[in-house]
């Protein structure tokens, strides 16, 4: 999933994925759907930006959010929000003495990431954003965020409307 923005001008409605490294089911293993919830809830409080659809998978996120002011950063946003996410999952893993996976998330980090200083590589360094700029996008989106937990590998759900970590049955 590339990175598809960096400096936006307008306030704008964007559909936003990223994902846990290797697709781990990282959320659903260290019972941290709690943390994406603080984030959505922070981004509400101090930048005003409303989350309009959401679902948090065992391992990614879909949402709709609403950056009602120009000239914000989707790149700071999402690399605030995975780094702040991941400092709460890799506490919960050592809390849990999950070695394995830890393991598994320290040796993926490269060279330069370590001379950076990180530790571990708990999602995948993308993320995709697209912009929403119709209606017939936005359903589509939205759909696809509610019905997520119903198709494919995850069948998490007999009714979409049931999943507990979806705006679906707000």
């Amino acid at each position: 999933m590339p990175t598809r923005t960096t400096q936006n001008s307008d306030a704008s409605l964007y559909y936003i994925t990223f994902t846990c490294f290797n697709w781990l089911p990282l959320f659903q293993l260290t019972n941290a759907y709690d943390v994406v919830y603080k984030w959505l809830n922070y981004l509400k409080e101090k930048h005003n930006i409303q989350t309009t659809a959401y679902v948090i998978m065992p391992n990614h996120l879909h949402s709709i959010l609403f950056f009602p002011t120009p000239n914000f950063s989707l790149n700071k946003i999402i690399s605030n929000a995975k780094r702040f996410m991941a400092y709460e999952i890799i506490k919960r893993l050592k809390e849990t003495n999950q070695t394995a996976i830890l393991e598994q998330l320290q040796s993926a980090v490269t060279k330069k990431e370590k001379q950076k200083g990180q530790l571990h590589k708990v999602f995948e360094e993308s993320f995709d954003a697209k912009s929403i700029d119709n209606r017939k996008f936005f359903l589509q989106k939205l759909n696809y965020i509610h019905l997520n937990p119903v198709r494919g590998n995850y069948k998490l759900v007999n009714d979409w409307r049931q999943y507990e970590h979806s705006s679906a049955g707000l």
